[in-house]
C-alpha cells in the first residue's frame, strides 16, 4: 500500500528538480523517480523474484507494512488478511484453523493458497495446509505482508494456485519489549532486539502467549444426529466451542553482507478442537504443532559483466501431535460402547529440504533475464495413530466402530493406521524475461517446469503486460496457469472409514485472466480496479465407491468472475480514508450452481484520524454477504454480517512507552463461518468470537 502522497507544492518542486537534472523529457527510468517523489514507495518481491515498485509489478497485489498493521490493530495474520481485497478468512471444522480463501476457491484444508515465510513455503505434506502450528500467528516480528491474488506457479511452483502470501520478518535495529492482555483470558509478551555484532547484523525475537479462547455455543452437532438412532442422550450440545491455545514463537536472524541466516521456531500446544474434529463437541482433546525452520540465502551476488547469482537453502521440520488424544465422540456414544468416549490421535512427522539457484542477467538492452533451478526433498517420514476403536466391515458396508479391549487407547501398527510414511522429490526449473519493448510498456513472460516423483510433470506459464499510460495511470493485462499438488492425505490415506486415498490423482489446475488499473486521480486520491476470470479444473473432491466409502478423485471444476475496487483518500493532514469492495460470481461447472461457502459481496472501509499530539484513532468496518450453500445443502444461505473495530494508539506516553487499546466486533455481531455440506453435523455453522478487547503496552528503545 502506498505512502501518503506529497502535497501539491512539494510534488511540483520534486518534478521540476528531476526534470532540471535530466534536461530531457522524462523516460521510463525518470518516471520511476517521479513515482517515488509522488510517494509510491511500496514495493513487492514475490511477483518476479526481485524487488520492484508495486504499481509496476506484473500481478494484482497488496502490501501491508508494520505501520499499517499497528494502525488497524491487527494482532494475528488471520485478522490482517481478512482486510485484503478479494480475500476472506474462514475457518476449518478441524481445530478452527484459518482458511485464506482467495476469490472463492475453498476447501476444508485450504491448500490452494501458498503461504511463504521469507520466501519459504509453509505447506505441509499431510493435508496441504499450514498445519496445526500455524494458528494465531503473531505480527510483532513482521515487517510487511505481501499478498498476490491470482496464479503464481510460474515462479513459486505448487500451491500458488489461488494466490500467494509472503510474510517478511523484521531485521531492523532497536529494542522492543511488549505485553498485551484482553478478552477470553488472552495474554502475551514479547522481546525483540536488533543490532550489530561486529560485522554481523543480528536480530532476535521471542514471544509467548496463551488464551482460554472464546466460548460461543454450538446448538447441535454430529452426536445430536446419532442420539435418536441409538436411543442415547450423549451429545454435549448445546455447549461451547473449544478454542484455547498456548504459543511460543522465536527467531534469530544473522546477516553478513549478502549472506543471511534465519532460524524460526513456532510452537502451538494445548490447542482446542473448536467444534470437534468429527463435528462432535470435544472439551478435552488438545492438539500440538511444532515447526522449526532454518533458511540460508546468498542474495544477488555480483558476478560481473551484468550477471548476479542468488542461492537459497532451507530445512524445515514439522510435527503434528496431540497433547491429549482427540475425543471424536462423547461418553456413551454408539449405544454406550464407549463409556469414556471415542478417542483418536493421528500424529505425523515431516522434514522438508529445499535448494535453489537463480541467476539474473541485465546485459541485453531493455531485458532483465532470470533463470533458476531447484530441488526439494519432502519427506513425511513417520506416522503414528493412537485410538481406542477400529472399524470392521459387516456385509457390504463399513460397520460401526468397535472398541479396543476395555476401550483403551493403544498404538496401532502403521499398516493399520491412517497413513504410512511417504516421500516426494521435486526438481524444477524456470525462466523469465522482463522486456521493456517500448517506452512505458513492459512484457513479463515466464514458464516453470516441475517434475514430481509421485505424479510426473507439470508446466506453468504466465504473461503480464504493464503499461504506464501516464504518470498517474498504470494498466496491466495478465494471464497465468497454476497447479496444486495432491496432499498425501488425498493420495495415500488408508483405513479411513469415510475417505480413501487415490494414488492416481493428478494436480488441480487453474487458468486465470486478469486486468488491473491503478489511477492516481489526484495527489491525495488513488483508485484501483481489478477484474478477473478463472477456470479451475481437476479439483480434488470425494466420490462414492460403494460399501459406504468415498475416494478422492479429480472431479471438481469451477468458473469464477469478478472484481475488486479499491480507493484511498487523504482527506486532510489528520484524516486518511481507505476502502474496497469485492464481487465474486462463481459457478460449479458440474451442476451450474454456486459452489457455496465464499461471499459474493465483501466491503471494507477504514478511517485513520490523528487526534492531538501523537494519538491515532483507527476505525474499520467490514460487511460480508451472499454466502450461498453448495449443491446438496438444503440449509438457508449463511447469514450476512457486519463488524466494526476500533483502535486507539499513542506514539509516546512517557519517554519511550507506547500504549494501544482495541475493541474488535464492537457491536457484537453474530458472525458465523459455514460448516461443510450437507450440514447435518453442524447445522448452525461455526460460531465466531463475540465482542472482545485488548490493551497493549510497548517499550521501544
Amino acid at each position: 500500500m502506498r505512502e501518503r502522497p506529497l502535497p501539491p507544492s512539494r510534488r511540483i518542486v520534486a518534478t521540476l528538480v528531476l526534470l532540471q537534472a535530466t534536461g530531457v523529457q522524462a523516460a521510463a527510468g525518470d518516471e520511476e523517480e517521479l513515482a517515488l517523489a509522488y510517494g509510491d514507495t511500496a514495493t513487492l518481491s514475490i511477483a518476479t523474484g526481485s524487488t520492484q515498485p508495486l504499481r509496476r509489478a506484473p500481478a494484482v497485489a497488496t502490501v501491508i507494512t508494520a505501520r499499517e498493521i499497528a494502525a488497524m490493530g491487527a494482532t494475528t495474520l488471520e485478522e490482517l488478511l481478512d482486510t485484503v481485497p478479494g480475500v476472506h478468512v474462514g475457518r476449518s471444522t478441524v481445530l478452527y484453523t484459518p482458511l485464506y480463501v482467495i476469490r472463492g476457491i475453498q476447501s476444508d484444508y485450504n491448500p490452494q493458497t501458498l503461504v511463504l515465510h521469507n520466501g519459504v513455503p509453509m505447506t505441509t505434506l499431510f493435508t496441504g495446509s499450514r498445519g496445526f502450528g500455524w494458528s494465531h500467528l503473531p505480527l510483532e516480528n513482521v515487517a510487511r505482508v505481501e499478498v498476490i491474488r491470482g496464479p503464481g506457479s510460474a515462479l513459486h511452483g505448487a500451491d500458488a494456485y489461488a494466490g500467494v502470501v509472503n510474510i517478511v520478518t523484521r531485521g531492523s535495529a532497536g529494542t522492543e519489549l511488549g505485553a498485551r492482555a484482553g478478552s477470553f483470558g488472552t495474554r502475551s509478551g514479547w522481546l525483540y532486539h536488533g543490532g550489530r555484532l561486529g560485522p554481523v547484523d543480528a536480530a532476535a525475537y521471542l514471544r509467548t502467549g496463551r488464551s482460554s479462547g472464546f466460548r460461543r455455543t454450538v446448538q447441535a452437532d454430529a452426536q445430536t444426529v446419532l442420539d435418536p438412532l441409538f436411543g442415547t442422550q450423549a451429545s454435549l450440545t448445546p455447549g461451547p466451542v473449544n478454542t484455547g491455545y498456548q504459543a511460543l514463537d522465536g527467531s534469530l536472524e544473522l546477516g553478513f553482507r549478502k549472506l543471511k541466516l534465519r532460524s524460526t521456531y513456532l510452537l502451538r500446544h494445548d490447542l482446542g478442537t473448536g467444534s470437534g474434529v468429527a463435528s462432535a463437541l470435544d472439551p478435552v482433546g488438545r492438539g500440538r504443532g511444532v515447526r522449526l525452520l532454518l533458511d540460508l540465502s546468498l542474495s544477488e551476488l555480483d558476478l560481473g559483466h551484468d550477471w548476479k547469482l542468488t542461492l537459497g537453502a532451507s530445512h524445515q521440520r514439522y510435527r503434528q501431535a496431540h497433547d491429549t488424544p482427540l475425543r471424536l465422540f462423547p461418553p456413551g456414544a454408539f449405544g454406550g460402547a464407549f463409556p469414556e468416549g471415542m478417542f483418536g490421535a493421528p500424529n505425523a512427522w515431516e522434514r522438508h529440504t529445499r535448494l535453489s539457484a537463480v541467476i539474473g542477467y541485465t546485459g541485453f538492452a531493455r531485458h532483465t533475464l532470470r533463470a533458476g533451478v531447484g530441488h526439494d526433498d519432502l519427506d513425511l517420514y513417520r506416522t503414528q495413530e493412537l485410538k481406542n476403536f477400529s472399524f470392521v466391515q459387516t456385509g457390504p458396508f463399513i460397520g460401526l466402530p468397535v472398541p479396543t479391549p476395555g476401550a483403551q487407547i493403544v498404538e496401532f501398527p502403521v499398516q493399520d493406521s491412517f497413513l504410512a510414511p511417504h516421500r516426494r522429490r521435486v526438481s524444477h526449473a524456470h525462466v523469465q524475461d522482463e522486456w521493456a519493448f517500448a517506452r512505458d510498456w513492459t512484457l513479463t513472460a515466464g514458464v516453470r517446469r516441475d517434475h514430481y516423483s509421485d505424479f510426473g510433470n507439470t508446466t506453468n506459464p504466465r504473461l503480464a503486460l504493464v503499461w504506464d499510460a501516464s504518470l498517474d495511470l498504470t494498466a496491466k493485462l495478465m494471464y497465468g496457469r497454476a497447479f496444486r499438488a495432491p496432499a498425501f492425505l488425498e493420495l495415500y490415506s488408508i483405513n479411513n472409514p469415510v475417505n480413501r486415498g487415490n494414488p492416481g490423482l493428478e494436480p488441480e489446475t487453474i487458468r486465470t485472466l486478469e486486468a488491473a488499473f491503478s489511477w492516481q486521480a489526484r495527489p491525495d486520491t488513488e483508485i484501483k480496479l481489478n477484474l478477473f476470470d478463472y477456470r479451475a479444473r481437476n479439483m480434488i473432491r470425494t466420490t462414492d465407491i460403494g460399501n459406504g466409502i468415498a475416494m478422492f478423485a479429480n472431479l471438481g471444476a469451477q468458473r469464477g468472475r469478478g472484481g475488486e475496487l479499491e480507493g484511498a483518500w487523504d482527506a486532510g493532514a489528520a484524516l486518511r480514508l481507505t476502502g474496497h469492495y469485492a464481487y465474486l460470481q462463481a459457478t460449479d461447472e458440474r451442476t451450474g450452481a454456486n459452489p457455496g461457502y465464499a461471499p459474493r459481496h465483501k466491503a471494507y472501509a477504514r478511517a485513520d484520524w490523528r487526534i492531538g499530539a501523537g494519538w491515532l484513532l483507527g476505525t474499520q468496518a467490514q460487511h460480508v454477504a451472499g454466502r450461498a450453500r453448495p449443491p446438496g445443502d438444503a440449509r438457508p444461505p449463511v447469514a450476512d454480517h457486519t463488524t466494526v473495530d476500533l483502535t486507539l494508539r499513542t506514539g509516546r506516553i512517557a519517554r519511550d512507552w507506547e500504549l494501544a487499546a482495541s475493541v474488535r466486533n464492537l457491536f457484537d455481531a453474530d458472525v458465523r463461518e459455514p460448516s461443510l455440506a450437507p450440514g447435518t453435523s453442524l447445522p448452525y455453522d461455526l460460531p465466531m468470537a463475540s465482542r472482545s478487547f485488548y490493551l497493549q503496552l510497548v517499550l521501544r528503545l
